[in-house]
């Protein structure tokens, strides 16, 4: 569906309500300012109407098609298509939910196209409009950056929220926690997809900076290279939380042995303790015609007090090794 579509021209937005999509295309037509087409989880009918309407090369609309791709920016012409991970962290269910942007960038227009968990970009437009309208001046390409910046934005509170989490995890290994391991392949999980979203963005940003996408104006460069710096801070962070993850499990597992291996210890010390009167008994009452121990007259209470020494031998003798 048509979130919303808006003509910038003089470094304003010159209407109150969406544009239809021919209205859009007449104000494109006029050779300024840009149109912005938002559009949510739209159907593949919808995207092919946007998108004919502001004649987007054919190969773009193939690679839009799917869904699940990695960040990338690709040019077609003058033409370029964009895939943007976004990421946002649930504080009550602890988890990180994952969405995308696609973006149709061409002279005259920008169709943003958000799929799944994607942020809304309403703060984007409103950070454009009301704090930088003298980007506008750059075109469309000024939309693409502050798309980004919204979405490095909202990387930093995941990045807090997964710290939080290996934080409370590694707290509970060393408290032994009966559910550390899958609380831990979780988190995993959760690092490896967040950095499967961040890490494919500093190549085209890279490229972005370097002067690599000449339709890019010389003017935003900076704001890129803020963006880039942002990001790859996260991606070093990111690439922290993967390897202390990691020596974490380590150390879960570890400690895991540790207790299987002390209750064998204490298993097989009580298992010897119960093996030496078991043994005594065993041997005086096999009840053999001539066995002098059985004529004695204290021979019973004699049994017991070498079986409760043997025992009680035994016990100090495990104690002190700490295997009870």
């Amino acid at each position: 569906m048509i979130v919303d579509c808006a003509y910038y021209k003089d470094r304003q937005r010159q209407n109150d309500k969406p544009l239809t999509l021919d209205r859009a295309r007449e104000y494109m037509d006029t050779g300024k300012g840009f149109v912005w087409l938002g559009m949510k989880d739209p159907t593949p009918e919808e995207v092919a109407e946007a998108t004919r309407k502001f004649k987007v090369p054919e190969l773009a609309i193939e690679e839009a098609a799917e869904v699940h791709q990695r960040p990338k920016l690709d040019e077609h012409g003058d033409h370029f298509f964009g895939v943007v991970k976004t990421a946002w962290y649930e504080q009550t269910k602890e988890e990180v939910h994952f969405g995308q942007i696609h973006a149709f960038l061409g002279p005259g227009y920008v169709i943003t196209v958000r799929r799944g968990e994607a942020a809304d970009l309403k703060p984007a437009r409103r950070h454009l409009e009301e704090e930088h309208p003298d980007l506008f001046d750059a075109g469309p390409a000024a939309v693409v950056w502050a798309i980004l910046d919204q979405v490095a934005d909202d990387y930093e509170p995941v990045v807090g929220g997964i710290d939080d989490d290996i934080e409370e995890v590694e707290q509970a290994v060393f408290e032994g926690g009966t559910e550390s391991t899958e609380r831990i392949y979780f988190l995993k999980r959760e690092v490896i997809e967040f950095h499967r979203a961040v890490a494919p963005l500093i190549p085209p940003l890279e490229a972005i900076e370097r002067g690599g996408f000449p339709q890019m104006p010389e003017a935003l460069r900076r704001f890129f290279r803020e963006v880039l710096g942002r990001t790859r801070r996260i991606d070093e962070q990111v690439n922290s939380q993967r390897e202390l993850l990691t020596s974490i499990l380590e150390a879960n597992l570890s400690l895991i042995s540790v207790r299987q291996n002390q209750v064998v210890q204490a298993i097989s010390a009580w298992a010897a303790i119960i093996a030496v009167p078991t043994f005594f008994a065993s041997i005086w009452g096999m009840n053999f015609e001539h066995m002098p121990e059985l004529a004695l007259t204290y021979g019973y209470p004699v049994a017991l007090l070498v079986m409760f020494t043997a025992t009680l031998v035994l016990y100090r003798f495990f104690k002190r090794i700490k295997w009870l």
